[in-house]
């Protein structure tokens, strides 16, 4: 096989990032000693984009959160399953994947970073979500470093935490979608979504090679007695 050629690095706050090149087509953006993505492997994060955005086919002009960049794959299938008029923010930590999305790593998506339904912001997603406007976003569609998992024994999470998931439901529009890519299932995950008002579905992605979990969660719509201001209770009350 053909050695790894090194074609960029950057210093983040999770270690030495590296853009690696084999070959003509092959490359990998590695964290430290861990690859966090590969061109040849990302067929987990395209269902992602598109499993989310398919689900807005009623909305005539659809506005989108994706987070983070990556090598583009998810921002592309989302872009593919949107309309000419919709808005995709892109919320993504680190400039140098930006730079990379719009260099060596341009023609894995048809330069998707540069559509022009595409803001990219160099901003940590819980920001954007916990300042976002009540029902800002028709999806919001995760794939950051962390995963779910870190949520489960640190209840103040800032992205998948209770209170963190509360915020994106209350910054999801009317039925929105909530997208998140995940390496397993996580039963723990699955149970806050559904606590803070989330239907969820699970979805495996594909057969052979790795095999990723995206959950598909819509925002419950309140049912009457939560519209009207009520308190939620069963029978009538007394007086």
């Amino acid at each position: 096989a053909e050695p790894w050629q090194e074609i960029d690095r950057a210093q983040t706050d999770h270690g030495t990032m590296t853009l690696l090149r084999r070959g003509e087509s092959e490359l990998v953006i590695k964290m430290d000693n861990y690859v966090l993505m590969s061109s040849r492997h990302h067929r987990s994060e395209a269902e992602l984009g598109t499993h989310a955005c398919r689900a807005l086919d009623e909305k005539p002009s659809p506005r989108v959160l994706v987070a983070g960049l990556g090598m583009g794959f998810t921002l592309r299938a989302a872009l593919d399953a949107l309309p000419a008029s919709a808005g995709v923010t892109v919320a993504e930590l680190e400039p140098a994947v930006v730079r990379w999305c719009r260099g060596p790593l341009r023609e894995l998506t048809g330069a998707a970073v540069d559509d022009p339904r595409v803001d990219v912001r160099i901003a940590d997603v819980a920001d954007v979500i916990s300042t976002a406007a009540a029902g800002a976003w028709d999806a919001i569609v995760l794939d950051v470093f962390q995963g779910t998992h870190d949520a489960n024994d640190d209840p103040s999470h800032p992205v998948y935490g209770r209170a963190a998931l509360e915020r994106t439901r209350t910054a999801l529009a009317d039925a929105g979608v909530l997208a998140v890519w995940t390496e397993e299932p996580d039963v723990l995950f699955e149970k806050r979504l559904g606590s803070v008002g989330f239907v969820v579905e699970r979805r495996r992605s594909g057969k052979g090679g790795p095999r990723y979990v995206v959950y598909v969660a819509r925002k419950r719509e309140p049912n009457r007695r939560q519209r009207a201001g009520l308190p939620e209770g069963r029978g009538r009350s007394r007086g």
